[in-house]
């Protein structure tokens, strides 16, 4: 049950919940909280596991703030993550319609490109967004990113219709708008909204207000029943009403065009948008609810939706029958949900899958444990403490040798590893 911290300046440092590995597992990479939860750090930084070594890979200037960095699946590896406006003021600062996704790229580190434009004056342009992206994580073939969204001019119009949605970012497809306002710019990748949410869901149906937590379904997709295989396809989390009116969280899918082509084509509604609606979804894409619960799957602790692999099961976190948070998986083609583990403390973080696929790890009972998906047996990784690992992020490393995890010491966040096994 050995243990190593790998940060220890006073600091609060985050990892993000997934791809904070670089490929080759020997660099950790995270951002930095000056005042411990806030979103107020201006660098973007990575530390080696075996030496302790750090590197600033980014810092931003201008007042402007980043965080939230994952790392692409391939070499050599890209960074991406969030950055603030520059030169915020009152009304243009910090906020969830008000940022922006950024790739940095090895070994030309000091150059961050904007991922996604932005064009909030009509007529917008398909292709760029009017908000603010967030958590961009690269597709398991490092081809595109997805991100959760919130929308600049429907807040401006009302902040009840800005929802948060779940889009997608392609690469080879840049996009310049006009600029007639300031804060307006370019963008590396081609970005659409894949969900659909609507301000007043009809209770007892499938409509949703809210799409977020999304993951990549497996490594190559999934298979459906037919047989094909499904190439590109995201999970992400619904908020449905009840019957009752009652919010119930659930899981949905949406299988996604394997031809980038195909995303730069219009549905019914525009992909940009109007100025009194959200951006749509490509023509073809459709969402689709996985599971029908309860009681809805659990909000807390805040978790994301993870494929297995080879992209049978999507692993979520659900109250059981005595009301303990346990480990559920479902088939992205449907079905009745899965119970995995059976733990009467219930489940404490968020969580990742093995690259084998055999196991997760997650915090349970104040440890670090690893929970095999087949058997749900618990093993215990790290000793039990009074006071649990942070439940952000619980990560293995692509060569599944080792997790990394954060504890917090004294006012800090601090970044740690330990062994698979």
């Amino acid at each position: 049950m050995n243990e190593k911290q790998l940060t220890s300046d006073a600091r609060g440092h985050q990892l993000t919940n997934i791809n904070v590995w670089t490929p080759d597992s020997q660099w950790l990479v995270y951002d930095v909280r000056p005042h411990g939860g806030s979103f107020t750090g201006s660098t973007i930084e990575r530390v080696n596991v075996k030496t302790g070594e750090t590197e600033v890979l980014y810092r931003a200037g201008e007042n402007a703030h980043v965080g939230v960095v994952t790392v692409s699946p391939d070499q050599p590896a890209r960074y991406a993550f969030i950055h603030g406006p520059e030169n915020p003021y009152d009304s243009w600062q910090y906020d969830f319609h008000h940022r922006r996704g950024v790739i940095v790229s090895e070994p030309q580190r000091a150059q961050a490109v904007t991922l996604d434009a932005m064009d909030i004056t009509a007529p917008f342009t398909p292709g760029a967004l009017r908000g603010g992206t967030h958590v961009h994580v690269f597709s398991p073939d490092g081809s595109c990113l997805s991100f959760t969204y919130n929308d600049h001019v429907l807040h401006e119009l009302n902040p009840a219709l800005d929802l948060r949605n779940v889009g997608v970012a392609l690469s080879a497809h840049p996009v310049t708008p006009p600029k007639h306002h300031p804060r307006e710019y370019a963008g590396s990748h081609f970005s659409v909204l894949v969900s659909e949410t609507t301000v007043t869901p009809q209770p007892g149906s499938d409509d949703i207000n809210r799409a977020y937590e999304e993951g990549w379904i497996g490594q190559k997709g999934y298979l459906k029943p037919d047989g094909n295989r499904q190439r590109r396809a995201l999970a992400f989390i619904g908020d449905t009403l009840s019957a009752s009116g009652e919010k119930h969280p659930e899981i949905f899918v949406v299988d996604l065009p394997q031809d980038d082509a195909d995303y730069l084509k219009a549905g019914e509604k525009p992909l940009q948008g109007t100025p009194d609606t959200l951006p749509a979804p490509p023509a073809g894409v459709k969402q689709r609810r996985i599971t029908f619960t309860e009681k809805g799957i659990a909000a807390q602790p805040r978790h994301w939706l993870r494929s297995s692999p080879d992209g049978s099961q999507i692993a979520f976190l659900m109250k059981d029958e005595k009301d303990v948070v346990q480990f559920w998986t479902v088939s992205p083609n449907g079905g009745k949900p899965v119970q995995i583990s059976h733990s009467s403390s219930g489940i404490q973080s968020a969580f990742s899958w093995s690259p084998d696929g055999k196991a997760v790890t997650l915090v349970c009972d104040n440890s670090l444990m690893r929970l095999d998906v087949e058997s749900g047996e618990m093993h215990r990784l790290t000793v039990r403490t009074d006071i649990a690992p942070c439940a952000d992020a619980v990560v293995y490393s692509p060569d599944g040798s080792q997790i990394a995890f954060m504890r917090q010491v004294g006012e800090f966040a601090q970044i740690f590893v330990t062994a698979s096994r």
